[in-house]
């Protein structure tokens, strides 16, 4: 279990409330910080970085999707914001969901992007070897299966090879130090049984060309919530690194609409 010490906090602009949960081996930065400026543009946007991401200590055991639910909203009543949109990245996405089924009545709308209710098969494969590869030491190994299994087909191509491996260099060197715990939650979570009961207004962003999370894993999380809508972008995993400012106008585009808040 995660220990009750505060998760290091981002909270930018003002507006409605808009609660940032990312994906494992991210941050708020990495995941959020393209998109950043303008999503406070018309929010107070409040995030918190998991155990061993950003600033936050690493756990010294597995962390718990109810832990990061309880940050979250701590951050939120310590910002006064009573009621907020939830947007989850990846592993985000099943902590917003837990979130939004605990907290229904402050939860006004979700963003699912690039998501899953669990891992099936190919998910947990793909993640259990990116939990070995850090484990054992072998950071620029997956690095550059991370560079893989994220970039969409067509984003990667349009690199040399030259590019990728100096961005392989590069993230090798940054990879968080709570990687381990957090692709191990992503392994174990599964919120499947939630889905029936979220009442809020939401949208799932489908990343159709996502190798590490298969679009039809995707479009089963939306199926399975009442009324959710369905957004396609046609990336890979990082919207925010191949589409930022597409990924920037679905999210706004569906929370600035006086039918997605209840």
């Amino acid at each position: 279990m995660t220990t009750s010490t505060a998760f290091a906090r981002t909270v930018r602009g003002e507006g409605p409330g808009l609660l940032l949960a990312h994906g494992a081996g991210g941050g708020i930065e990495a995941n959020y910080g393209p998109i950043m400026e303008g999503l406070a543009a018309r929010h107070t946007v409040v995030g918190v970085d998991y155990p061993g991401s950003g600033a936050t200590p690493a756990a010294p055991g597995p962390l718990e999707a109810d832990e990061l639910v309880d940050q979250l909203v701590a951050a939120a009543d310590a910002e006064g914001l009573d009621t907020f949109a939830v947007s989850g990245y990846s592993l985000g996405g099943p902590v917003a969901i837990r979130l939004a089924v605990r907290y229904p009545e402050r939860v006004s709308s979700l963003v699912l992007s690039a998501t899953f209710a669990h891992a099936d098969t190919r998910t947990e494969l793909a993640a259990s070897i990116w939990q070995q590869l850090f484990d054992t030491g072998q950071h620029a190994v997956l690095a550059a299966y991370l560079n893989l299994m994220a970039l969409g087909e067509p984003a990667l191509n349009a690199l040399t090879p030259a590019q990728v491996r100096a961005a392989t260099e590069q993230l090798a060197t940054a990879l968080p130090a709570g990687t381990s715990e957090q692709v191990d939650l992503v392994r174990r979570i599964d919120v499947r049984g939630h889905l029936a009961s979220i009442a809020a207004p939401t949208l799932v962003i489908v990343t159709t060309a996502d190798p590490l999370i298969s679009p039809a894993l995707q479009r089963e999380l939306a199926a399975a919530i009442p009324a959710a809508e369905i957004a396609e972008m046609p990336t890979g995993h990082l919207p925010f690194a191949e589409q930022p400012e597409q990924w920037l106008k679905v999210i706004n585009d569906f929370l600035d609409r006086p039918d997605a808040v209840r």
